[in-house]
């Protein structure tokens, strides 16, 4: 009878083992509870937008000039210390410190986003060529990464949820959710795909291969192809107008 029920329980245990496996073999690593991924993209990304921001005329920034790069240096440092290799979701407080950098870098970019506009219509800025297209290409990449930021920290609840896998619908469908056959089995998004999405979306003012699912999303992106073809557009004009 006891090697009856011990033969039975063993089939039971090899059973739940099956089950597990294959339970992990068809939910994919982006819907599962997974590692954190590296932090040195984010953060080495992050301090080029710093350094492009310290790069623009200080007539565009809000003043002192250096007030908020000090800043989200600071806030940066502060992220840095609370998850020093990967971005895990340890506290609660690593969150709002990394919101408030990215509110930090918007606001800083935005700031000198609307000066030059504003200087561009009013005749005010633009009187060389080269330097315009320089200040024109800083403000351009420096709006590619603050909304790669945004979309990265906010598709499924940021990268602290879905290393947790709390959050089972995607705001962003890539290419590889869809077809998980092109990519290996612990595929998830990182910092670096968001990265992609933004440039692409600055590029082309219009989804390419990433498609924005919630509403919230759609709308973000229509706020960055909006920007970047209003800075664009005005840059190049000035800029064709003054070499002529």
């Amino acid at each position: 009878m006891n090697d009856r029920m011990s033969e039975a329980e063993n089939r039971l245990a090899r059973i739940e083992r099956l089950l597990a496996d294959g339970e992990r073999e068809v939910v994919p690593a982006w819907r599962r509870a997974t590692q954190g991924e590296p932090r040195w993209a984010v953060t080495a990304v992050i301090l080029l937008a710093v350094v492009l921001q310290l790069a623009l005329p200080h007539r565009l920034a809000l003043q002192p000039y250096w007030a908020l790069p000090a800043l989200e240096l600071v806030l940066l440092a502060g992220l840095i210390v609370g998850n020093p290799r990967r971005v895990e979701p340890r506290t609660r407080w690593l969150r709002v410190l990394g919101l408030v950098l990215m509110c930090a870098i918007s606001l800083a970019n935005g700031w000198a986003a609307v000066r030059l506009v504003v200087g561009l219509v009013n005749g005010t800025e633009g009187e060389d060529a080269g330097p315009l297209l320089l200040t024109g290409g800083g403000i351009w990449l420096t709006n590619v990464i603050v909304f790669a930021l945004w979309y990265w920290e906010w598709d499924r609840g940021g990268p602290m949820a879905r290393v947790q896998g709390h959050h089972q619908y995607a705001d962003f469908l890539f290419v590889q959710m869809q077809s998980p056959e092109t990519a290996p089995q612990d595929w998830e998004p990182t910092f670096l795909d968001y990265l992609y999405l933004s440039f692409t979306n600055s590029t082309a003012f219009s989804p390419t291969d990433v498609m924005p699912l919630s509403r919230w999303a759609k709308m973000l992106m229509m706020l960055q192809s909006s920007v970047s073809l209003v800075t664009v557009v005005l840059v190049v004009a000035r800029a064709v107008n003054i070499l002529h």
